[in-house]
């Protein structure tokens, strides 16, 4: 792919600004930046504490969609968990039958990591409880995910608890691979990491076998569905494919590497849709818990309401992060 001139993605470029139905990863509304391409709109939605080198992987992953090419595809749908934000017990219950009776899906990925254990606790059993009550006992499949939020006796604690539920995996325990190999020995439930690999200076380098038995990788945050596509190559451990809280638009990216891996055993976290409270198109729902391969563009009126959510001065500060993280790669 030729790279664009500055001066054109900048042109291209239509910051938006999307309410959540709850808050999630800190944060009640989702920005990004749309931009227009031959090839149909790519989105740079890099979260505010992301550095400019990190940013850059966000940049290049939309230009990849909106200038440049994704690779071709091996299936047509793709089977997606739903998730649950750190919500009470009682919310847990409305959200699992939700996505259950309503969405079709059998996997439903819970974030913990909460201040009080026992709120997890509530959260994961009220989430089996509705899986097993609705689908039936061991049909349903529930994974954690901490972001990193435990020490590692804080997590040998907490797993010990919550495993008794039933996991498939918990997603990123610790922070650090020296906390993963340590939490490992300890416990016998079975690990995915995330952080661990989109953090690295270069992902493709991560040993993940040593630490984990699964590997979630996230197109934007990695620089592209190619690029996504170029770790997981090198990976001998199984994939899940999971957004980035990505507006319709935005998921394709994802949905476009996920359905081009050769090998997809587990239920990607790409039912992230679920959470916004708009979109920028038809929203990304799952339907008998599997979202189908498209490239959307967004609706003209949904744009232009979600350009108008923001102030001028955000407006300025995307067009600056644009910018900025274009000049990582010189």
């Amino acid at each position: 792919m030729d790279r664009p001139a500055l001066g054109d993605v900048l042109d291209a470029a239509v910051p938006f600004a999307l309410p959540l139905r709850r808050r999630f990863r800190g944060v009640q509304v989702r920005e990004g930046v749309l931009i227009k391409g031959p090839s149909g709109w790519g989105e740079f939605a890099p979260f505010d504490d992301y550095s400019d080198a990190a940013a850059a992987r966000w940049l290049a992953s939309a230009l990849e969609a909106s200038f440049g090419s994704w690779p071709e595809g091996v299936r047509e749908e793709i089977e997606v968990n739903a998730i649950l934000p750190e919500v009470s017990s009682t919310d847990a219950v409305a959200l699992a039958r939700e996505a259950v009776l309503e969405r079709g899906c059998r996997t439903i990925k819970v974030k913990v990591g909460s201040p009080m254990l026992a709120d997890d606790e509530a959260r994961v059993a009220s989430v089996r409880d509705v899986l097993d009550t609705v689908l039936g006992r061991g049909v349903g499949a529930i994974r954690i995910d901490a972001n990193g939020a435990w020490s590692v006796g804080q997590a040998r604690l907490a797993l010990r608890r919550l495993g008794a539920y039933g996991l498939e995996y918990v997603e990123q325990p610790c922070r650090t691979e020296e906390e993963l190999r340590e939490l490992r020995s300890l416990v016998d439930v079975p690990f995915a990491v995330d952080e661990t690999i989109r953090s690295a200076a270069d992902p493709g380098r991560v040993r993940v076998r040593e630490l984990a038995d699964v590997a979630v990788l996230k197109a934007a945050p990695l620089g592209g569905a190619r690029a996504l596509l170029a770790i997981a190559e090198g990976l001998d451990v199984p994939v899940v494919v999971s957004g980035s809280l990505d507006s319709s638009v935005g998921l394709g990216s994802a949905l476009a590497a996920a359905a081009a891996l050769p090998d997809l055993p587990f239920a990607c976290g790409l039912g992230t849709g679920a959470l916004l409270a708009a979109d920028l198109a038809d929203p990304r729902i799952p339907d008998e818990g599997r979202l189908r391969v498209e490239r959307p563009a967004p609706d003209l009126p949904a744009l232009l309401a979600a350009r108008d959510r923001l102030s001028e001065e955000r407006v300025r500060w995307w067009r600056q992060r644009i910018t900025a993280a274009w000049a990582v790669e010189g």
